[in-house]
C-alpha cells in the first residue's frame, strides 16, 4: 500500500497511544522511587489507566456517536495531550494518578473510531490493509517506542518521558486536521441496538474471555521491570533490550494470530493459552538466567499477543448485528484484564511470596482462560443441538 497521509496520521495516534499505555511498566522502579510509593502502589497506576479506558470507551462512544469522525479524533487526541502534559507536571502521587485517568479516555475511542475512519478512505479491497497499516504504529510502540521512553526515564527523567509522549498527541492532532476531511457521521446511531447486543450471553462470555487473557498477560509485564532488575541482576541495557524483546515477540505473535485464526479461531486460543501457561511456568524457575530469560520473553510476547485477533474476532462475531459498542468494549476489556492483572501480581508481591509467584499467576490466570474457553466452546455445541432439535 502506498503511502497514506491520513493513515499516517492515525498510525502515529496510535504510536502515541501504545507508548503512553505500556511505558508505565518499565518506569515503574524509577517513578515508585521518585514518589516515595512502593512497586504495588505505583502498579496502581497502570490499573488505574485501564479502568479509565473500560470507562470511557463506552461513554466516548456513546456520548460522542454523532460527531464527525475528524472531530473525534481530534478531541480524542486532545485528551491524550492534556493527560500527558499533566503526568509530565506532576508532582506527587495523586497528581500522576489524575493524569493516568484523564489520558485513558482517548483510547477506546481513538482505536474504535480510527478502524472505521481507516476502512473509509481506501479502496474496497484495501480495508484490511488500512486497518493493519493504523495498528501498526501501536506494534511500533511495544518494539521501539516503550523502551525508548523506558530509557528515558530511567537515564534523564520519567517526567521528560511524559512530556515527548505529549509532544507526540500535538503532532497527530496536527496531522489529522490537515490530512482528514470532515467525515461527517452520517445518520443517527442506534444506541438500543448496540447496548442490546452487548447484554447477549455469547458477548459477554467473550468479552470476559478478553479480561482473563489480558490478565494473564499484564499480571506478569506490569512487574517485568522490577522481575529483570532484582531476580535477573539485570542491568538497564538488558531491562530495555527485553522491552524492545517483548515487543518483537508481540509483532509476530499478532501476525500468527491473525493468520491461524483465520483457519480455526478455537483453536488458535487454545494453542495460545497452553504456550502463555507453560512459558510462565518455565520463567518462573529461571528468570535468574539472563540466557534463558531472554529467549522465554520473546515467546511468551508471541503467545501473549497471539490472543488479541482472535479475541477481536471472536467479540465482532457474537455482536454482529451491531458491533460498534461491543468492538469498543472489547479495547474495554482488554484493559480491565490489564488492572486486574496490575493488582493480582501487586497483591502477590505485597503479601511476601516473591516475585517468581509473579509469573505462576500469570500462569494460573492463563489456566482459567483456557477452562473458560473450554466452557464456552461446550456451551455453543449444546445451542447447536438445541436448534437442530
Amino acid at each position: 500500500m502506498k503511502i497514506n497521509p491520513p493513515l499516517l496520521a492515525l498510525a502515529v495516534g496510535a504510536f502515541g497511544i501504545g507508548v503512553t499505555e505500556f511505558s508505565p511498566m518499565g518506569m515503574l522502579p524509577v517513578i515508585a522511587d521518585d514518589l516515595g510509593v512502593s512497586i504495588p502502589v505505583a502498579g496502581l497506576l497502570i490499573s488505574a489507566y485501564a479502568f479509565g479506558v473500560l470507562i470511557g470507551a463506552p461513554i466516548m462512544t456513546l456520548l460522542f456517536a454523532n460527531m464527525s469522525r475528524r472531530r473525534l479524533l481530534l478531541l480524542s487526541m486532545a485528551i491524550f495531550t492534556v493527560g500527558n502534559f499533566i503526568s509530565a507536571l506532576a508532582d506527587s502521587y495523586a497528581a500522576l494518578m489524575v493524569g493516568r485517568i484523564i489520558t485513558s479516555f482517548n483510547h477506546g475511542a481513538f482505536f474504535g473510531v480510527g478502524a472505521v475512519v481507516a476502512t473509509n478512505i481506501v479502496p474496497p479491497d484495501k480495508r484490511a490493509g488500512a486497518v493493519a497499516a493504523m495498528f501498526s504504529g501501536l506494534t511500533i510502540a511495544t518494539v521501539g517506542g516503550v523502551p525508548l521512553a523506558t530509557f528515558i526515564g530511567e537515564t534523564i527523567g520519567w517526567r521528560i518521558a511524559f512530556f515527548g509522549i505529549a509532544v507526540i498527541g500535538v503532532i497527530t492532532m496536527l496531522a489529522l486536521r490537515v490530512s482528514l476531511p470532515p467525515l461527517a457521521n452520517e445518520g443517527k446511531a442506534d444506541m438500543r441496538a448496540e447496548l442490546k447486543v452487548l447484554g447477549k450471553g455469547p458477548v459477554l462470555a467473550a468479552l470476559l474471555l478478553t479480561v482473563v487473557g489480558a490478565s494473564s498477560m499484564f499480571t506478569v509485564f506490569t512487574y517485568i521491570a522490577p522481575i529483570l532488575r532484582e531476580e535477573t541482576q539485570a542491568s538497564t541495557f538488558f531491562v530495555t533490550s527485553m522491552l524492545v524483546l517483548y515487543g518483537l515477540g508481540l509483532t509476530v505473535g499478532n501476525v500468527l494470530g491473525g493468520r491461524f485464526a483465520d483457519k480455526s479461531l478455537d483453536g488458535t486460543l487454545i494453542a495460545s493459552l497452553l504456550a502463555v501457561i507453560v512459558l510462565l511456568v518455565i520463567f518462573a524457575g529461571t528468570m535468574t538466567s539472563e540466557w534463558i530469560v531472554a529467549p522465554l520473553i520473546f515467546f511468551w510476547g508471541v503467545a501473549s499477543f497471539a490472543l488479541v485477533p482472535p479475541l477481536q474476532s471472536m467479540v465482532v462475531q457474537e455482536a454482529a448485528e451491531a458491533p460498534n459498542l461491543a468492538s469498543a468494549m472489547n479495547i474495554g476489556a482488554f484493559n480491565l484484564g490489564n488492572a486486574f492483572g496490575a493488582a493480582l501480581g501487586g497483591g502477590v508481591i505485597s503479601v511476601g511470596l516473591g516475585l517468581p509467584a509473579v509469573a505462576l499467576a500469570g500462569a494460573a490466570t492463563a489456566l482459567v482462560g483456557l477452562i473458560l474457553l473450554l466452557l464456552i466452546r461446550r456451551g455453543r455445541g449444546s445451542a447447536v443441538v438445541a436448534e437442530a432439535c
